[in-house]
């Protein structure tokens, strides 16, 4: 008797709590009803996601770099007494930028001037030595002349002819020899007027010059140190000639060609500009696996160093494509709301390139899903959606 009344009892407890759970779980079950239906509901537009053929955009990213750039290096020995320009400085061709103080180069410059003068000096005498010189032969020849027909004649004998024949022979060895000396003169003159072209060269070199108009971006040196040949000076680009170098993954090289119009987008620059493939280097970069595409680019804001981003129409594909209206950002995680059964659910996205008001889903979103666009600031997940027209 006494365990018939236990067993009792512990069926009775049973069926107790088997009802306290039951009545637990139909409370539990409308409860998120109530959540829902605490939320307000709000008037939000959609737009029902479908697949579409977009172009297939490959973007690189590269640094902006001068087309022609010149290292200005000093090319003679000597202290720099003056640097006349800063970084940022506008030159124009031939402009001095820096000047080298060099003696031994002046006092050499004067000394090639010097024996270049001494010899020109020498060339009046020579010219007059000369013309002695033929007045004597002139004559010699006119007596040869003379005694030859008064010999013909038997009017002298041989030695006075031979005579006249020497001094005839004579005479042409002195017009010859003066004519050698000024030969040599000339030549001396000629290698003077030389060493002081030599001498003037060497002494434009301690004047520094830009070799075309440009803009200085650096300045390397300061007054007063020891210049030596091939010293770095100063950094100098040319004005208007930039491009884009790129870095473009090593399997996109057979699908660009020169000539290819790219849009390049410049952080500094604001609005995106059109560009056109100039160069390709066929030298990867084993690190990178990479290869470099130079782009010209035009515009009067560009300087070297400038990032940019290069983007290649590489053909077109399907995509998914979302308002850029629809994605929410949240430091570094972006979500859109899509609407099931007039609720909106948050989801996490991953978008793409952007096509024009519209960005490319990678993840997150799928082809027949209904997302806000744009977002009401008061829209919240499992917020009740009214659509409006």
């Amino acid at each position: 008797m006494f365990s018939t009344k236990g067993k009792l009892a512990g069926t009775t407890g049973v069926l107790v709590l088997l009802a306290a759970a039951g009545l637990a779980g139909c409370g539990g079950g409308k409860e998120a009803p109530r959540k829902a239906e605490s939320l307000p509901a709000v008037k939000a537009a959609t737009v029902k996601l479908a697949e579409e053929t977009v172009p297939e955009i490959y973007e690189a990213t590269g640094t902006v770099r001068a087309r022609v750039s010149s290292v200005l290096s000093a090319r003679v020995m000597g202290y720099l007494r003056e640097l006349r320009v800063q970084a940022g400085d506008t030159v124009q061709p031939g402009q001095v930028i820096a000047v080298i103080e060099a003696r031994e180069i002046d006092s050499g410059l004067k000394q090639a001037e010097a024996a270049r003068e001494e010899a020109r000096s020498a060339l009046p005498e020579v010219e007059n030595a000369i013309a002695a010189a033929r007045a004597q032969l002139e004559l010699a020849e006119a007596t040869h002349r003379r005694m030859k027909s008064l010999f013909e004649q038997k009017s002298i004998t041989q030695q006075e002819f031979d005579e006249a024949e020497a001094r005839l022979r004579m005479a042409r060895a002195n017009h010859e020899m003066a004519a050698a000396k000024k030969a040599q003169l000339e030549q001396k003159i000629r290698q003077a007027e030389s060493a002081v072209a030599q001498a003037a060269a060497m002494k434009s070199y301690t004047e520094i010059t830009a070799p075309f108009r440009g803009i200085v971006v650096e300045r390397k040196a300061e007054p007063g140190m020891l210049a030596a040949p091939g010293m770095p000076i100063a950094v100098v680009e040319r004005e208007g000639g930039y491009r884009l170098e790129a870095a473009v993954e090593e399997n996109r090289l057979g699908r660009i060609r020169p000539g290819m119009a790219v849009e390049v987008i410049l952080d500094a620059a604001g609005a995106p500009q059109q560009g056109r493939v100039e160069e390709i280097v066929p030298a990867l970069d084993p690190g990178s696996r990479s290869f470099t595409v130079k782009i010209g680019v035009a515009g009067g804001l560009l300087r070297s160093g400038m990032f940019g981003r290069a983007r290649f129409t590489m053909g077109e594909k399907k995509a998914l494509l979302v308002p850029a209206t629809a994605v929410v950002k949240k430091g570094q995680v972006e979500q859109a709301y899509v609407v099931e059964n007039g609720v909106a659910r948050a989801r996490l996205v991953t978008t793409g390139a952007a096509h024009g008001e519209r960005l490319e889903v990678l993840t997150g979103l799928r082809a027949g899903d209904t997302v806000v666009a744009p977002v009401p600031a008061e829209l919240r997940d499992g917020s009740p959606v009214e659509v409006r027209p």
